[in-house]
């Protein structure tokens, strides 16, 4: 999977209701994140996403420095050829996983990510699994052409749940 080539805008439409009433642009995806980081910072108010977001980037210090350059951040490039994790793809599938979560789908997901939780001891470890298939589910749409297949992906997530 190329990394680089995914943004929150087609991880979440991935899953989630393809509503165009939410397709944020690249930029957007990661003014946002740069926006929640310094508000937390600041100590400042969160709306209810933006707390979601300030959790998981509190779990990921590593991406802290980029997080506080909102510039350097808006012009950069993160190629897996360079070797560079992108933070905003990262974070956005931990919110897309959470939205998942908050509302069961795909149906039968926020059971499997309980599971997938109790085995790993840690559900920051459980979403870093479901990362895995989600990825998988999104490269195997782009390839194929078809829509992304949320069973598939449920199927990937609750085998890691239960597999010994």
């Amino acid at each position: 999977m190329r990394h680089d080539e995914l943004d929150w805008a087609q991880t979440h439409s991935a899953c989630c209701d393809n509503s165009p009433m939410f397709a944020p642009s690249q930029l957007d995806v990661r003014r946002f994140f740069c926006a929640t980081y310094r508000k937390l910072r600041e100590q400042l108010p969160l709306i209810p996403m933006e707390a979601i977001a300030a959790e998981w980037i509190e779990q990921h210090p590593e991406y802290h420095a980029e997080l506080a350059d909102e510039d350097a951040a808006l012009a950069a490039v993160y190629s897996v050829e360079d070797g560079r994790t992108n933070p905003f793809l990262h974070l956005s599938m931990h919110l897309t996983i959470s939205e998942q979560q908050s509302i069961d789908q795909p149906h039968g997901i926020a059971q499997a990510i309980q599971l997938l939780a109790a085995r790993r001891n840690s559900l920051h470890e459980a979403h870093h699994a479901a990362m895995e298939c989600l990825g998988e589910m999104i490269w195997a749409s782009q390839r194929s052409g078809l829509p992304p297949d949320g069973h598939q992906y449920l199927d990937c997530v609750s085998k890691k749940a239960t597999r010994r």
